[in-house]
């Protein structure tokens, strides 16, 4: 669903609400981009992944993370149901530590819901720095933040 709106009636430009808009998203992160690289001085880094499959190539758990400044931000991680309480956490989140680190970090940061996994995080050397409230169901979004050894 669409519309569109005159800001002004004396502005020629207009504004728009609809579903998610990928070019626009691209173009957003571009301009984000080139603006905290201008007011830091530090370039963006990369995105990396960790990604275990099972023997019929299913998905079995992964984790998509970002680097930026010597700071590396997990975006997200997931395990498969049936694959939870094996260690694959443990082991995503390790070698993605160490891949953080091969790309010149020393630190770490990551959020998880309080439905989710924050104890998981806290088990491996991770600090509560902050909370979103107002997550549905009563929840809170914890931010987490490591130190990693380089």
């Amino acid at each position: 669903m669409k519309y569109s709106t005159s800001v002004t009636a004396d502005s020629a430009a207009i504004l728009t609400v609809g579903d998610r808009d990928p070019e626009l998203s691209e173009k957003l992160d571009e301009a984000l981009t080139a603006f905290n690289e201008a007011a830091t001085g530090t370039a963006h880094g990369d995105s990396f992944s960790v990604k275990v499959t099972d023997e019929d190539g299913e998905l079995v758990g992964g984790l998509t993370a970002w680097t930026w400044g010597g700071l590396c931000g997990i975006s997200l991680l997931w395990i498969r149901e049936d694959s939870r309480g094996h260690g694959w956490g443990s082991k995503i989140l390790q070698a993605a530590e160490a891949e953080a680190v091969r790309r010149g970090c020393d630190r770490i940061a990551v959020s998880s819901f309080t439905f989710q996994a924050p104890g998981f995080y806290q088990r491996h050397g991770y600090v509560e720095t902050g909370r979103m409230l107002g997550i549905p169901g009563g929840h809170e979004d914890v931010h987490l933040f490591k130190r990693l050894a380089v």
